[in-house]
Formats: structure tokens, C-alpha cells, sequence
């Protein structure tokens, strides 16, 4: 294919020369492909400076978006209306992405059912990129995947159409780092890592990114910046897996890890609080170690540590399942035909996003089991999962009404104060409290509390004394 097809500037230099020139009088046009949890708050904030096209394939998300309809949380509808038809332009066309300067990738990179890396969203979108490439463009992928993902799978892609990659368009990976409900560190204020498939692209696209952000890292290779965003969440993913494994040891000895927990921090030096939970959710963490142990298996290594920590995660959920089930035993109940509220239905605390979130599994296996399901959650509202599809209850005493358990999964700031909630008034019999939180501090009158990490559960139901079983 003859490179006369592409448009542009006619040496590396000088493409090179017009990018800058254009990132630094802010006349770049920005593309943004993928406009989730990632693409949309980028969109944002460059259109806060440059042209910005922000492209998805879900039309009804773009219709929903041009009416101003955020569906992230750290984007506020007030902010997507100031820019949304002016500096920023949401369409499902990919034909006008070839008007671009940059083109950023932001799509997902989920698993399939055996836990290998599903990357044809980056497939496609390098596709739908190649369709519109010229001399001159320059490709971002932000999509978190494993090393080797930008060179190998992207790049021949974008080759395909006789281009060169370094010679004729540049290419960088600069991988996300969205924290969901995180109000101290955004996408601004948040260091970028940036690497090129050479110094050359690196230094673009790392002055591409410091004309939005406020501190840029170029390393050395797009490699290197694909690892350090795998080392991240897998240090995030064994952390909580060891402190998980911990739990179950130290619930075994009868002794409060939340505790032990608060004692260790005081160290101020070589230690970082984490803590337990139901399994963890969220688009990264669940996903990442299985991208990295992927890549590994393909040069000859098994990363044992890596997926041992992912089998403790999940056996979480599992363990949350069993706490509940010893509960009802406890107060004379059957699992079967029991109903169940569960509070908290996102994966982390005060955000609506439910990706990956333990509340997903645990209520598919009550239901597995007879249970009957009840939600309650005025953030998220609502969740998806292989039993159906289940809608908030609109208030604690609605939720709570005749049920014959409740487990806390998630401590949004709505949930502080449950102690004082009269479960014995709202609940049938003996009200059995699973918190995997450490949201209850005191255990209800008349209840049994089983508190993840807590030790032996609480019983009051005969003098409103708590009792350890």
C-alpha cells in the first residue's frame, strides 16, 4: 500500500516538529476512544484545553452523554454539559477521528470465563484507528494490559496499513490510574507514566500529558510502563490477599484483626495498612495479576505468588457465603427459603460502580442455595448478576422487614451508625448480622453478629450481653 494515501508531513521530523508545535499552542485535536471510567474523565480534562472527539461505539451512551448524563462518578453532569457541542464533541462515528492529532485508547481489557486476557476491545479499536490512520498521527493506548501489548498486538495493527510505526506515526503507552471516589487524587493531579516504542515517542506524548497533568514519569520503554501498571495492582491484589489470609487465621485464634491492624500502623516506617473484605472488585485489580501471570506463562514462568493471591480473594466471597450460612444455623434457621438482605452493592465505598464486585458472586450463591435476596444500597441502586437483577429497597427498614439476615458488603458513609438500627424490632426471630466491614461496633440486643476479622461471633440474644459461641 503506497504511502502517498496518507496526508501529512513529510519527514519523522517534521511530523514530529508539528505535534509539538500544536500540543504547545494548544491547536492539537484530541480522539479519546473508550469513554468509561477511563476515557470520559480524560475527555474532560483535555477539552478543558484542546478540541477533544470523544468516540464510542455504544450509541445510546453517546446520545446519553450529549445530553449532559454522566455515568461516572467523578464526572458531574455540570461538567460534561459546560463542555459537552464546544470544546468537546461525543460521537459514534470513527470517521471523524481522522481529524485527530492524538488518538488515545482507553478501552476495556477484561477476562474471559478461564481467566485469560480478552483484549479484542484494543483489537478493535486499533482496527477502527488503522481505517483513519495518516502520516503525522500520533497512538496512545491507556487500556491496562500486560507488557508487550503495545508492540506485539497494537503496533502490527496499526503497520497494516503500509505505515511505519516511529517513522510515520508514534506510538506510547501511558497506562490509567482512575481511582473511582477518590477526591484528593484525580486525573490532573495524578503522575503519569509515559512510555514510547522510542525516546522520541515518549518525549511527545510525556509533553502531550504535562500540558493536562501535573507531573509526567518517561521511562524507557512502552514495556516498562505496561509493567509498572501490573506491579501496581498486583502489589495492591497480594496485599489484601495476605491481610485476607490473616483474617481467617486470626478469626481462628479469636483475635480482632481491625485491631491488630490499628497496632501495626503505628510503626511509621516499613508497613502499609490494608484491609479485609468480601473479595475484591473494581475494573483492576480482580483482572491485572491474571494479565501479568498470563505474559509470564508465555516465557516459561509461573507466577505462584501472584495466582495464589488471587485464590484467597476469591475464596472471600466463598467464606462470606459460609459465615452466613453458620449464622442462620446458629439461630435455629434453614438456609433454605431464607431471606437475606445484602447492603452494599458496589465494590468500594460511596462509588455506583459495581464491576467485578463481590456483592455479585455472593448473591448468585444464596440464590444457588434457596435464599431469598433482598439489596439495599442508595449509591449504586441497582446490580446485575447471573440471578437477576436486583433493585435497591428504598429504605433500611424496607430492606431489613422480616428478613432472617443482613450482610454489610460494602462501607459507604450512608451505612455508619448501623448500631443503632433496632434489627430486632425489623427482622424475623433472631436477627443474624454478617458485617465485613467492621461497620457494627457494638453487637445489637438480641442478635448474633459475625464480624469478618473479628473473632468468635456475638450472641445477645438471651441478656443483650454479648456472648462470644
Amino acid at each position: 500500500m503506497g504511502l502517498n494515501r496518507f496526508p501529512g508531513p513529510g519527514t519523522t521530523s517534521e511530523w514530529v516538529e508539528d505535534l509539538r508545535s500544536k500540543i504547545r499552542s494548544r491547536k492539537a485535536v484530541i480522539g479519546v476512544i473508550g469513554l468509561g471510567y477511563v476515557g470520559l474523565p480524560l475527555s474532560i480534562l483535555f477539552a478543558g484545553d484542546f478540541c477533544v472527539y470523544g468516540f464510542d461505539t455504544n450509541s445510546a451512551l453517546i446520545k446519553n452523554l450529549q445530553e449532559g448524563n454522566s455515568h461516572v462518578d467523578d464526572v458531574p453532569d455540570s461538567s460534561l454539559k459546560s463542555l459537552a457541542g464546544k470544546s468537546l464533541h461525543l460521537t459514534n462515528d470513527d470517521s471523524q477521528l481522522e481529524i485527530c492529532d492524538f488518538l488515545i485508547v482507553s478501552v476495556p481489557t477484561p477476562l474471559t470465563e478461564s481467566k485469560e486476557p480478552d483484549l479484542d476491545s484494543v483489537q478493535g479499536a486499533g482496527e477502527i484507528v488503522a481505517k483513519h490512520l495518516k502520516r503525522g498521527q500520533f497512538v496512545i493506548l491507556e487500556s491496562t494490559t500486560y507488557p508487550g501489548t503495545t508492540r506485539d498486538l497494537l503496533v502490527p495493527t496499526l503497520e497494516s496499513t503500509g505505515l511505519r510505526a516511529g517513522e510515520d506515526f508514534g506510538v506510547a503507552y501511558s497506562p490509567e490510574r482512575v481511582d473511582p471516589g477518590n477526591s484528593a487524587f484525580r486525573t490532573a493531579n495524578t503522575p503519569k507514566v509515559v512510555g514510547g516504542i522510542n525516546q522520541e515517542c515518549t518525549e511527545i506524548a510525556a509533553e502531550l500529558f504535562a500540558s493536562v497533568v501535573e507531573s509526567v514519569v518517561p521511562v524507557t520503554s512502552c514495556e516498562v510502563a505496561e509493567a509498572s501498571k501490573m506491579l501496581e495492582n498486583v502489589f495492591r491484589a497480594v496485599n489484601i490477599a495476605l491481610i485476607n489470609e490473616m483474617t481467617l487465621m486470626l478469626d481462628l485464634l479469636d483475635i480482632d484483626v481491625w485491631e491488630v491492624i490499628a497496632a501495626a500502623s503505628t510503626k511509621p516506617f516499613g508497613f502499609m495498612s490494608f484491609y479485609p473484605g468480601p473479595g475484591i472488585g473494581g475494573h483492576c485489580i480482580p483482572l491485572d495479576p491474571f494479565y501479568m501471570s498470563y505474559r509470564a506463562k508465555q516465557v516459561g514462568f509461573i507466577t505462584r505468588f501472584i495466582e495464589l493471591s488471587g485464590e484467597i480473594n476469591e475464596f472471600m466471597k466463598f467464606h462470606v457465603v459460609n459465615l452466613l450460612v453458620e449464622g442462620l444455623q446458629r439461630a435455629g434457621k434453614e438456609v433454605r427459603s431464607a431471606t437475606i438482605s445484602v447492603f452494599g452493592l458496589s465494590y468500594k465505598r460511596n462509588i455506583r460502580d459495581t464491576r467485578e464486585s463481590p456483592a455479585k458472586k455472593i448473591i448468585e450463591e444464596l440464590f444457588k442455595r434457596g435464599c431469598k435476596i433482598r439489596v439495599f444500597d442508595p449509591i449504586a441502586k441497582r446490580i446485575e448478576t447471573d440471578a437477576g437483577r436486583f433493585q435497591t429497597e428504598l429504605s433500611v427498614e424496607d430492606a431489613l422487614k422480616d428478613a432472617d439476615a443482613v450482610v454489610v458488603l460494602t462501607d459507604h458513609s450512608v451505612f455508619e451508625g448501623l448500631d443503632r438500627i433496632g434489627f430486632e424490632s425489623l427482622m424475623s426471630g433472631t436477627p443474624v448480622i454478617v458485617d465485613t466491614r467492621n461497620q457494627i461496633k457494638t453487637p445489637p440486643k438480641g442478635s448474633i453478629l459475625i464480624g469478618l476479622g473479628k473473632g468468635k461471633p456475638a450472641d445477645t440474644r438471651h441478656d443483650g450481653q454479648s456472648k462470644t459461641a
